[in-house]
């Protein structure tokens, strides 16, 4: 993965004046190639510098929310299998709210298409699921735009306070609700 990485980085340095439209290609088809989303903006950072990077990178993350939008409305059966994720990891009775998704799609492990459909559902139409795609998208953007390159020199203490901050961030941002169920609500009385 190193050496295809090292490749990638290689051809959109090479690419010139056309370095910002291959870049933006590469964003558009990352979940294909099965490009890792912090792979690109840690990429686009260096290529491009923190700015235009992340500028580039949020272009090319909310062209790639557009097309998964178009694909999950014409060939919804291909996505059982995000689905089937979903309602393994999350169940149906769970729903995020668009901070959560934010934070979330900063975290490198979390599955970028799950968060897709997770938003997908919560909006329905092109105009508003685009405008969210877009506001989730921009903190992973700055965020590994800025900081991808220093990650790895991160000393284990300062990844614990992060990723405890974050937790703490995502339970603050969670969507209040009770479910209650009927029987609870309205006991039976004894006989």
């Amino acid at each position: 993965m190193s050496q295809s990485m090292t490749m990638l980085f290689a051809f959109l340095e090479s690419s010139g004046f056309w370095a910002p439209f291959v870049f933006l290609l590469f964003h558009s088809i990352r979940q294909f190639l099965f490009i890792p989303v912090a792979v690109l903006c840690v990429i686009g950072g260096i290529l491009f510098g923190t700015i235009l990077g992340t500028i580039y990178s949020l272009t090319g993350l909310t062209i790639s929310c557009i097309l998964f939008y178009f694909l999950y409305q014409s060939m919804p059966k291909l996505f059982n299998k995000i689905h089937r994720m979903k309602d393994k990891w999350i169940g149906n009775r769970l729903s995020f709210t668009p901070g959560q998704i934010a934070l979330l799609r900063c975290i490198p492990f979390m599955q970028y298409n799950l968060l897709s459909l997770i938003l997908l559902e919560r909006k329905k139409n092109l105009f508003s699921y685009t405008k969210q795609s877009f506001l989730t998208n921009i903190p992973v953007a700055v965020l590994y735009t800025l900081f991808g390159q220093s990650i790895s020199r991160l000393s284990p203490t300062l990844i614990i306070i992060i990723l405890c901050s974050m937790t703490i961030m995502f339970y603050m941002l969670r969507e209040k609700q009770i479910y209650m169920k009927w029987k609870e609500f309205f006991p039976e009385k004894a006989a």
